[in-house]
Formats: C-alpha cells, sequence, structure tokens
C-alpha cells in the first residue's frame, strides 16, 4: 500500500460521491491491468509457465474489462470521460522485484496481499456509504477482488507444493 494505509484510503474513497467514486474504480481496473500485463511478460520471459502466464493475462483482461464496462456506464451517465486524481490502491512497488524465477513466491504473495487489501476495502466502504447503487457497486467490486486472490492463491500453493517435492 505504500504510503496509504487500508483506512486513510477508505476513509478517503467514503467521501466520494458515486462519480468521483465510479472515476477512481476505472482508474484502478486500468492499472490493474497493466500491472498483471507486465507480470504475464515477465512470467513469460523467465520461462515460468503457461499456466502461470495465463492467469495473469486472464487477471489483465478481467480488470480492463471491467475499465471499459465502467467506462461506458461512466459516458452515458456523465458526456465525458471520468478523471480521478485519488492514488489508485492498487499500486504496487512489486513489479521492481521480479527479475528472477526464485522471485515469484514474493510476487505472488504481495499480488495476493494487494488483492486482499482491494476487497477489504471495498467491503468496508459497502457498509459505510450510503445509497444502494454505490453499496452495490462496492459489493461487486469485493467479490470481483476475492476472486482474483482466489486465483493467485492456487497458483502460490501450486509453487509452495512444487517447492516441497524438489
Amino acid at each position: 500500500m505504500g504510503m496509504y494505509g487500508v483506512h486513510e484510503v477508505v476513509d478517503a474513497l467514503s467521501k466520494l460521491s458515486y462519480e468521483e467514486a465510479l472515476a477512481y474504480w476505472i482508474e484502478g481496473e486500468k492499472e490493474e491491468a497493466e500491472f498483471y500485463r507486465e507480470l504475464a511478460r515477465r512470467a513469460r520471459n523467465l520461462g515460468l509457465g503457461e499456466e502461470l502466464v495465463r492467469t495473469f493475462e486472464k487477471l489483465a483482461e478481467d480488470s480492463l474489462a471491467h475499465a471499459k464496462e465502467l467506462e461506458a456506464q461512466f459516458e452515458s451517465k456523465y458526456g465525458r470521460k471520468p478523471v480521478s486524481n485519488l492514488p489508485p490502491l492498487e499500486v504496487l512497488p512489486v513489479l521492481e522485484e521480479f527479475e528472477r524465477a526464485d522471485q515469484l513466491e514474493e510476487v505472488l504473495k504481495a499480488a495476493m496481499e494487494s488483492e486482499l487489501i482491494a476487497h477489504e476495502s471495498y467491503k468496508l466502504l459497502a457498509e459505510r456509504v450510503d445509497g444502494e447503487r454505490l453499496r452495490e457497486l462496492y459489493s461487486r467490486l469485493a467479490e470481483v477482488e476475492r476472486g482474483h486472490y482466489e486465483m493467485l492463491r492456487q497458483r502460490y500453493e501450486e509453487l509452495t507444493r512444487k517447492k516441497d517435492r524438489s
């Protein structure tokens, strides 16, 4: 999370209007897509196996699809492109560390951590916001991030099982 604790982020987010929250989420999903695309690229270059590469690519596609869907909603509602000034929740300094195959475990851990933080934050937000639409938005988000976490956790467990066997 860098300089932002979950509670600071949630505090900032809970003060946003639906419009601002939506813009923020769109931005975050785009960054997440970039992040996973880069992880996929590095996993491939490091020869870490098709399954892992596919997982990262799937996560990138998911995030991009969400961004597009939300952007369309945003533009039809507000007649312009979303802009967000809040720092995204899921910026990970982890990419710098992913230069070697033996760092994969750390990278997966950090990505899992990030998805959990997002999950927690969105869940908390869903409880704290007024208005059905925002609550639904955040609840759905929380579920999505939870699913991402589970995908990463599977890869992580396969990885550590392999290690125990060798």
